[in-house]
């Protein structure tokens, strides 16, 4: 059955990352997919200017072509730095997505993400997917992101324990060409967000469960 889904992304490349392959899973079998991007990613590096965040927004565009993502959307918060937002100003752009796509599954970064962005939209997230009467949102899933998600030292946040799996074994191939949009991002392996590394993941990750490839994710809410 066809969904309407969202995935709200810190940058860049986190819609990749953390959940390429559902997302073309998903496009394959009819959903639609729409993702919002809160920050640019790349204004907190050094000698970062508009031609280089246009440069990954057309990445971004090349990326969603080939996982059949139906639109992408570019906020302006600064990166790297969403913990010097009003949450509430996060949170009502969030909810403006949701209110324009009325998406019943939501896909986001996890809470324990070392990435200080990848926190403060987890937090917006959930707040703006409180499960109010009427609320569209009736699957709330948060992804990992390779680089950012296994840095956290345990104890120092909440450990990702994937306990939602969803089987990426005929899409893996298109979410590692998505990568390759993205190929100024990536790094040689052994870094984690390196092709071989990112692979491993999924292979790891479907194996933990039976399967060729999977993604794993935190199930936040599921109202059947």
């Amino acid at each position: 059955m066809s969904q309407q889904i969202l995935i709200v992304a810190a940058h860049p490349d986190d819609e990749v990352l953390g959940c390429g392959g559902t997302i073309a899973r998903h496009t394959a079998e009819g959903s639609t997919v729409n993702v919002i991007f809160l920050a640019d990613g790349v204004t907190a590096r050094d000698r970062a200017d508009s031609a280089e965040r246009q440069r990954r927004q057309a990445a971004a565009h090349q990326a969603a072509n080939c996982l059949g993502i139906h639109s992408v959307q570019f906020h302006d918060f600064p990166d790297n730095r969403l913990d010097t937002i009003e949450l509430i100003k996060i949170v009502q752009t969030i909810e403006q997505a949701i209110a324009q796509h009325q998406p019943d599954t939501v896909l986001t970064h996890h809470a324990g993400d070392v990435n200080i962005d990848h926190q403060r939209v987890h937090q917006a997230v959930v707040t703006a997917c409180r499960p109010q009467p009427g609320h569209p949102v009736r699957t709330l899933l948060f992804f990992e992101v390779p680089s950012s998600t296994e840095w956290q030292p345990p104890g120092s946040a909440p450990a990702f324990l994937p306990n939602w799996f969803i089987d990426i074994s005929d899409t893996l191939e298109r979410k590692l060409e998505a990568l390759s949009a993205y190929r100024e991002e990536l790094r040689d392996f052994p870094h984690p967000r390196s092709r071989e590394a990112i692979e491993a993941l999924a292979r790891w990750r479907g194996a933990t469960v039976g399967i060729r490839a999977a993604e794993g994710f935190v199930l936040g809410r599921r109202i059947d």
